[in-house]
Order: C-alpha cells, then structure tokens, then sequence
C-alpha cells in the first residue's frame, strides 16, 4: 500500500471510529474494528473503490454487525449493568456536536437505549440518525431491500423512544448541575444532593465484576442518598471530583492521583438529576484515561 493510500485512509479515520463506536458503544472494540478495516483497505483493489468513505463505511458496518453478533450473549451475561465506554468529547473525538440533536446522538442514555435493537436495527439507526444516510444508501450498506430498511428504522425507532420522551437539558443548566452534585459530594452534604435529585432518581453502576459496584440499578431519592452517604465515606473520601465533557455533556470524572477511577454522567429531567450511570470498571475507563491524561 502506498503513503498516499495510506494517507487517504486516516482522513477517514476519525469518521469511521464515531460510526464503530455508535454501533458497538466501546471506544477500544471500535478502534479495533478500525484498525481492522485499515487492513482490508491494504488489501483491497483501488480500482474496485470508487468512493472510499462510503466503501469504509460499509466495511466498517459489517464488521460491527459480526462484533454485535457474538457480544450479544456475553452483554446479556454480564455482571451487574452494562454501561458504554464513556469518551471524552471536548477535543471531538466523537465529531462535531454543536446541536442538542448532535449531543443527543453520542449520549449515555440513548447508548444504552441502542441495546434493545437487534444488530441490524442498530446499524439502519445509527446511519440514519447519525450520519444522515438515506434509506437507499443504508439499503446498498448493509444489501438489503430499501422497503425493509424504513421499516427496521420505525421499529427501531419506537424501540428506542422513551415513553416520556428524552430531556434536553441546556449546557449551562446540565453543568450547574453536575458542578453542584460535585460540591455537594466533597462537602458530604446529604441535604445538598438531595435537592439536586429526582424523587424517582436511578443509580445504575458498572464495574463489570472487576471492582466493587451495585449489581442492580438503585431506585429512588432515599435508597440513592444512603448508597451516596456509604461512598462518601468509604470509595470516594478523599477522591478528586472534576468536571469533564463526556459524550457530549458534562460528567463527572473522579481521579486517585493519576488514576482514573470512575466517570458518572448525568440525565436530567425538570431541573433535577433523574439518572447517574457511573462507569468504574477500569476497563471501560482505559480509553477516557488515555484521552485525559494529556490534560492533566
């Protein structure tokens, strides 16, 4: 392969990990899935490639499609929630996310709502919503007929919809928020978090069996509070709370000196915290940690 081939590829490389990593909600398997896609395009004759990004593109979907096939049963037996590798998206890792709709796109919540679809469904959403694919271009990616894709994108669609709909909340808002909780954290301040949290507040962990963390989602203000006033004193005592732009909203990262050790994002309904997904399985935070430490 020649440098200019090769040159050609990293132009799309940044593309190709945003569509890996909506597909499979991992930032190390969607760097492995392009890294593989980089050798079939070593291999691959240049006169069979007359548009290189839609042919990446299509490469790079079936090789989701294979990872999503085989990670099924393994997600399905996991211990405890499964949450997405968060990523850092301050330096556009996930490419540009100026619109709520953007930011919506690449959120931990709609992430783990993504899970419900089967692989192909998934495929037909993430192209359609996210890189703005028409039903014709989705049917030619994935060789299927163009009345099937609209109708996996409707079914996947209802499958992913909220029944309250998800919440926007603005930038400003959703940072005074997260900035708030984290005072509150530091301070030990029970009565502070629990103005900041939804009555019906959920706390989904996951650390994977690798670390310790709550193999069920807590539900409710109270049991949330208690579970908060345990890990203030035990975990998270002494910790350094920080700020952090994760999959396009703020979130909260907690560090043991240079160690990463956990990042909690935060869904917001009506001007209170109505969901905490916090990632601490070091495994899932080796990416986030990579993409931070040049930062600190």
């Amino acid at each position: 392969m020649t440098r200019a081939h090769a040159d050609e590829f990293e132009t799309h490389r940044p593309r190709m990990f945003g569509l890996a990593y909506r597909m499979l909600g991992s930032a190390e398997e969607a760097e492995d899935t392009v890294q593989d896609a980089y050798l079939r395009w070593s291999g691959a004759d240049r006169e069979q490639i007359r548009h290189p990004g839609a042919w990446l593109a299509k490469v790079v979907t079936h090789l989701c499609l294979n990872r999503l096939t085989s990670a099924r049963v393994t997600r399905e037996e996991y211990p405890g929630p499964w949450l997405p590798e968060p990523v850092v998206t301050a330096d556009g890792a996930l490419g540009p996310l100026e619109s709520a709709e953007r930011r919506d796109a690449v959120s931990m919540a709609l992430l783990v709502l993504l899970e419900r679809l089967t692989p192909t469904e998934r495929a037909v959403y993430v192209l359609r919503e996210a890189f703005a694919y028409s039903h014709r271009e989705i049917a030619g990616v994935l060789e299927i007929g163009e009345a099937n894709c609209r109708q996996l994108y409707r079914r996947a669609a209802a499958r992913v919809a909220a029944p309250e709909g998800r919440f926007r909340a603005g930038r400003e808002e959703h940072r005074g928020l997260v900035e708030s909780f984290i005072t509150a954290a530091r301070e030990g301040d029970l009565a502070g978090l629990e103005k900041l949290l939804a009555a019906d507040v959920t706390w989904s962990g996951d650390g994977g069996g690798v670390v310790t963390a709550a193999r069920r989602p807590i539900l409710g203000r109270e049991k949330v509070l208690r579970f908060l006033a345990g890990a203030s004193q035990g975990f998270a005592a002494g910790l350094d709370l920080t700020v952090v732009e994760v999959n396009g909203a703020p979130a909260l990262a907690a560090w043991d000196g240079g160690t990463l050790l956990a990042i909690a994002s935060f869904e917001i309904r009506d001007g209170a915290i109505a969901h905490v997904r916090a990632v601490v399985n070091p495994h899932k935070l080796a990416f986030a940690a990579r993409q931070l430490s040049h930062s600190r």
